[in-house]
């Protein structure tokens, strides 16, 4: 099969690889479209890859074409859809339903070979896959993939947006757009922030009620003034130093930020946060991961009714010999939207 292949820093090489074949408990996909996501392009720019798989890509949808003879759930032909989180079930973060932390975490792409391919093998298949409803396009599946799913548990169950709240949205690329859409779903006032203006008209299509670009304009005073006093919850979703205490900074009094985005390299994982400031003001911060595969049962049908949109976020399906330059555009910050492989050349 044709896999898109992580040979060195910032080189991905499409190439012929063996098929996987599937275990007694694991599901064989024949890929239909993966998105392109930022978690990637962290291993992508990365001088090490820290994880065992160099064939990237978890937002994949795709067809069952091989099931494990202990797989009764599925059969060959059924449309699906990976979570990114993938667990093995037998830890106590999964016995209490958080396997999004699975202490043997499965991530596509990271701990085994993911989406960038024609087929990938999920292991411990029936907890790591979930039906696609037909009313769900392949490639607006693979839009929903880490960034959406991501999204979803941040906003509803973790920093738990209620209608009517202001929320402050860093960074509207795709995780970004995600949380744009699902908390103006929920009855949330928007506001976005990015210095990309066609990522700013973006946001308003997804449901921004106001967008700020940062290079014009200074966005914790800009949003202190439209809030009257501060938002509600600021979400990070860069992992930057400056978008994460800017988002602390938009917030009120007792106001939540919710940290979804990871650090790059030039971080190390390490962002200095105003303590005494947070403590003054009772702020929460709070993190996000994934989402438990069973949290799908209330995501999907949102889609299916037209609640929430991620193929508006799609910009262009692309090839796998075309992800080196999209991860590219991520380096600059000029990419605008999503883009999902669609075609394995």
């Amino acid at each position: 099969m044709k896999a898109l292949v992580l040979e060195r820093q910032m080189n991905c090489v499409v190439k012929e690889v063996p098929t996987p074949t599937p275990g007694d408990n694991d599901i064989l996909v024949r890929i239909m479209a993966n998105g392109v996501c930022r978690s990637d392009w962290h291993v992508w720019e990365a001088e090490t890859n820290r994880y065992p798989s160099n064939i990237l890509g978890h937002e994949f949808t795709g067809v069952v074409e091989e099931v494990g003879k202990n797989v009764t759930r599925f059969k060959k032909g059924d449309r699906v859809i990976a979570p990114f989180s993938g667990s093995e079930g037998t830890c106590t973060q999964c016995q209490q339903g958080h396997t999004n932390i699975c202490d043997s975490v499965l991530l596509p792409g990271f701990m085994y070979p993911g989406g960038y391919a024609e087929y990938v093998s999920i292991p411990f298949g029936e907890r790591n896959l979930v039906h696609l409803p037909e009313e769900i396009s392949f490639v607006e599946g693979a839009a929903l993939g880490c960034r959406f799913m991501t999204a979803f548990h941040g906003v509803v169950d973790q920093a738990k947006i209620q209608p009517g709240e202001w929320v402050a949205v860093y960074g509207c690329g795709g995780v970004g757009l995600s949380a744009i859409n699902i908390s103006a779903a929920i009855g949330a006032n928007v506001i976005g922030v990015d210095i990309n203006d066609a990522n700013l008209e973006l946001a308003k299509q997804m449901g921004a009620a106001h967008t700020i670009n940062s290079k014009q304009t200074d966005p914790i005073t800009a949003i202190q003034e439209l809030t009257k006093g501060g938002a509600h919850v600021s979400i990070d979703a860069l992992g930057f130093s400056q978008t994460c205490v800017s988002g602390i900074r938009s917030l009120r009094k007792r106001g939540r930020h919710l940290q979804v985005g990871l650090t790059s390299n030039h971080e190390h994982g390490q962002i200095a946060i105003p303590v005494n400031e947070m403590i003054m003001k009772e702020i929460s911060f709070i993190t996000t991961l994934g989402m438990p595969a069973h949290r799908f049962g209330a995501m999907l049908p949102l889609v299916t009714t037209g609640r929430l949109t991620p193929g508006k976020m799609v910009t262009r399906e692309i090839a796998l010999s075309e992800v080196n330059d999209i991860f590219t555009g991520m380096s600059s910050y000029s990419n605008t939207g999503t883009f999902v492989v669609t075609k394995f050349a």
